[in-house]
């Protein structure tokens, strides 16, 4: 089963919200879809607020993944 990413690296703050609503939206079919966050905690904390707001189902990555996160259900 392939994954499907969406790199965050180069987006502002306040463009979090809707590209990850937008990504979890038109992939919901092709579960687990994986984000990159990076080692920003500001947006690690911005997308899992979106998922928690949409019901998702996912997975913090943490050690050598820390920064990623795996979504298995919308």
């Amino acid at each position: 089963m392939e994954s499907h990413t969406l790199d965050l690296h180069g987006l502002r703050h306040h463009e979090v919200d809707i590209r990850i609503e937008n990504f979890i939206f038109l992939n919901q079919g092709e579960f687990p879809l994986t984000i990159i966050c990076g080692n920003s905690d500001k947006m690690i904390f911005l997308a899992i607020k979106v998922l928690k707001k949409h019901g998702c189902e996912f997975r913090e990555g943490t050690g050598y993944d820390y920064g990623k996160i795996v979504v298995y259900k919308l």
